[in-house]
């Protein structure tokens, strides 16, 4: 049975295009840097990135944990937002898996951290702290875009205070998309970078990590070191490189049924704030009672949405216009048995 889910952009499934070139695809040993299509979505990457280099890896928990291990010791500490992915939805791996001590701060609305704040948090050169090494942005956060002005005044604040800045660009594509602007546009500002695959831009499987030579060359012995390494990976690369040359092109159409989506939900009275949509995140704050009697309402409608603090409601390739009048119309008829009960 079909649904139209709008849990996540992860939902998403590879393309005819897509699984036609994962069959035809080149392979060698990526261990061994042999593998001809993964080291072709690498240069690609990297040349869209504006970094020396590229790794492809399993997941974006993989390529997050990589650059912080890259870029961090043992008894080192990174700054992340409180409830940015690096932090509260990766398992810990920093800490478990490096010895790296997180320090969290609280997201300001645009999804940016403050700077004057992250400088309060940097430990002081004694033996008593772990040592400050670096911040960590996310773009989008919460389906915002971080201004390209802040990028900025990041990294002079980052070089000032002597940090690297890692970027968790899960949906980098989306904010590139949202600015009119280019990758390399913004992730020029930053030490790392991280780009997922798999979401918006619906490859099955895979991020990439964007650096220098040198942080590459580290991230990659921890690839191996944390059973990351894959063989006859092409396979995989080759949707890869698919999502990099044509799913930025529609993810546009993605925005607008986002935008789509917020109105009819302000429409029916519902607490959404239509304004604020900039991707293809919308968030709908109900009641936890309610949430779940809605969530419960629509998957008898084969519909998918899922949340914690707030429903959180993804656009994607996968869910079209007319999929998101149908979600309307079967919200309209749980708001009016609302009404009438």
């Amino acid at each position: 049975m079909d649904f139209i889910d709008l849990r996540s952009d992860t939902v998403t499934r590879p393309t005819a295009a897509m699984r036609a070139a994962m069959a035809r695809a080149p392979v060698g040993d990526d261990v061994y840097g042999e593998d001809p299509t993964v080291n072709r979505l690498q240069m690609l990457a990297a040349e869209m990135l504006g970094t020396e280099a590229a790794l492809f890896v399993a997941s974006g928990t993989l390529s997050n944990l990589l650059a912080l291990m890259a870029h961090c010791g043992r008894g080192d500490e990174y700054i992340a937002g409180q409830t940015s992915h690096c932090y509260r939805f990766e398992g810990g791996g920093a800490a478990v898996l490096g010895s790296i001590q997180p320090q969290p701060l609280e997201f300001e609305a645009d999804g940016t951290l403050d700077l004057e704040r992250v400088a309060a948090a940097i430990k002081p050169d004694d033996p008593h702290f772990a040592r400050t090494r670096l911040l960590c942005l996310e773009n989008t956060q919460g389906g915002k875009v971080l201004p390209l002005a802040y990028l900025e005044k990041a990294r002079e604040f980052t070089r000032e205070k002597g940090l690297a800045l890692h970027l968790d660009g899960a949906r980098l594509a989306n904010a590139a998309v949202y600015l009119g602007v280019t990758l390399e546009e913004i992730s020029r500002h930053v030490d790392s970078v991280s780009l997922c695959l798999s979401k918006g831009l619906g490859a099955p499987v895979g991020s990439v990590l964007g650096g220098s030579r040198e942080l590459i060359a580290v991230a990659r012995r921890w690839r191996k070191v944390l059973g990351g390494g894959m063989r006859q990976a092409g396979v995989l690369a080759a949707a890869g490189i698919l999502a990099l040359e044509e799913g930025m092109g529609r993810l546009a159409e993605d925005h607008g049924n986002a935008r789509r989506l917020s109105a009819g939900l302000a429409d029916l009275g519902l607490p959404v704030s239509p304004g604020e949509v900039q991707t293809n995140m919308v968030f709908l704050h109900l009641p936890p009672a309610e949430a779940g009697r809605l969530c419960a309402h629509l998957r008898q409608h084969n519909i998918l949405i899922a949340g914690r603090d707030s429903l959180r409601l993804v656009t994607h390739r996968d869910v079209s216009r007319d999929d998101i009048d149908t979600v309307l119309a079967a919200i309209g008829e749980f708001v009016q048995a609302g009404r009438k009960g």
